[in-house]
């Protein structure tokens, strides 16, 4: 038993030592692999997070874009187009266009009505006619 005592006691490493030194390497390695992983996904998360955002933003401006084309398509636009931009009265409403104060502005004249009445024009000869085709030009005059 002695001889058994010097060599446990001795620089000789034991199955326990050995397997603990396999086991402490190999969560080094696992260890190590981990953190390598999870510094490479960092872009990949920062990236993905930047897309969430962009996606969130084109969501809320759909919602938007969505409200503003309800809000067109319904008649109290068409009311307030026609009145503001289209300068459009209601029957029985008088359209007041207001001018800055300084500036003058001539009156709008009332229009005149000059009726003319016009007669048919003459009715031209047959020969007339025929001499237009012919020469593609109207009849000289004599």
């Amino acid at each position: 038993m002695p001889e058994r005592a010097k060599r446990r006691g001795g620089s000789a490493l034991s199955s326990i030592q050995v397997m603990f030194a396999m086991i402490l390497g190999l969560g080094l390695l696992l260890a190590i692999n981990f953190s390598t992983r999870i510094t490479e996904s960092q872009p990949l998360q920062d990236e993905y997070e930047q897309i969430v955002n962009e996606i969130a933003g084109l969501e809320s401006e759909q919602q938007d874009l969505i409200a503003l084309r309800d809000y067109v398509r319904s008649d109290p636009y068409v009311e307030q187009w026609a009145r503001d931009n289209g300068k459009m009265v209601r029957p029985n409403e008088v359209l007041i266009i207001p001018v800055p104060s300084g500036e003058t502005v001539e009156p709008t004249p009332t229009p005149s009505f000059n009726v003319e009445v016009q007669t048919a024009p003459p009715t031209p000869e047959a020969w007339e006619l025929w001499w237009a085709l012919f020469f593609d030009q109207p009849v000289p005059n004599s």
